[in-house]
């Protein structure tokens, strides 16, 4: 079992900034790939950004310039900075990460922090 726990979210202005945080813990051999997702009311989930182990980062076009990802490997973390934030931006966050537990590859999703910017 793996627990993702996830920080950070809240309410801000239009052109504010947030950080999420997520941490990962317990059957964890290795960690591939580690990302976040979003989703807003009446839309479908989608990716946000993502990171593999060897720091290689994709970006959803909505993001770019404005979302920096990050993680920490050996704390098993992975960060999302957000910048100049727009009302769009209004979703459930996600973490997500796809791990090697010592026998197979799995993933695994946060509960979800809501991020809330107003205009």
């Amino acid at each position: 079992q793996v627990q993702l726990v996830e920080s950070g979210g809240g309410l801000v202005q239009a052109g504010g900034s947030l950080r999420l945080s997520c941490a990962a813990s317990g059957s964890i051999f290795t960690i591939n790939l580690m990302g976040w997702y979003r989703q807003a009311p009446g839309k479908q989930r989608e990716l946000v950004a993502g990171i593999t182990s060897g720091g290689d980062r994709n970006y959803a076009e909505s993001g770019k310039g404005r979302f920096t990802i990050s993680r920490d490997n050996a704390k098993k973390t992975v960060d999302l900075q957000m910048n100049s934030l727009k009302p769009g931006d209004t979703a459930v966050y996600s973490c997500h990460v796809f791990y090697y537990n010592g026998f197979t590859w799995l993933d695994s999703w946060g509960q979800g922090t809501q991020v809330t910017v107003s205009s």
